[in-house]
């Protein structure tokens, strides 16, 4: 099986605080934009459009059935969010959106990213099993249960990690429950993180 390389950049935001961590894309003809979280059948920006507008479908385009990236990019930059996935590279052992069968063959330099490119980011936010065992492969910290979080140390810098459910419809949570936990972690205060 061929190695697939991750096909977006990271999108970073220089001032931005969070980032955000998956896995990898989906397969192309799965994609609705070019952009994080592509796939009509993945709730993760229906997830966000509930937790910040009370509205799961504010971001889709109402023209045509696909997400609205240059709306989502605009939101994230006024937040100061940013996203990447914790794989650059992998083998897609069966041709769907799955984790369960993707063999990451490259992760993502984490240092690269968090002390070059975002200094000021203090938060990980996982969104899935796949990209918190990845990511854990990377840092030293405990693996939070879902919906926690978890401090760690990372080149000197203190640090949380979120671990979120997973936005797809195979994670057996409804909807407006993954919303509420995405909620009251996203709705939280800046943390004040302790040096240890």
């Amino acid at each position: 099986m061929s190695v697939e390389r991750h096909p977006l950049a990271p999108f970073l935001p220089p001032d931005a605080t969070r980032l955000f961590l998956g896995s990898f894309p989906p397969p192309r003809k799965r994609w609705s934009m070019e952009f994080f979280y592509p796939n009509l059948q993945n709730d993760f920006w229906r997830i966000f459009g509930l937790v910040y507008f009370n509205d799961k479908d504010h971001f889709l385009r109402t023209d045509v059935k696909k997400f609205d990236a240059d709306k989502i990019q605009a939101f994230l930059r006024q937040e100061k969010m940013a996203f990447y996935d914790t794989a650059t590279e992998v083998i897609r052992q069966r041709e769907n959106a799955s984790d369960a069968f993707l063999q990451v063959v490259q992760s993502l330099d984490l240092e690269e990213i968090l002390l070059r490119r975002i200094p000021h980011c203090h938060t990980l936010l996982t969104t899935g099993e796949k990209a918190t065992v990845t990511l854990l492969t990377l840092i030293q910290a405990a693996k939070p249960p879902v919906g926690g979080c978890s401090e760690f140390l990372f080149h000197g810098r203190p640090m949380r990690l979120y671990r979120l459910p997973s936005s797809s419809r195979a994670y057996p949570l409804p909807l407006d429950k993954k919303a509420e936990i995405y909620a009251k972690i996203l709705h939280s205060p800046s943390p004040q993180i302790s040096e240890f």
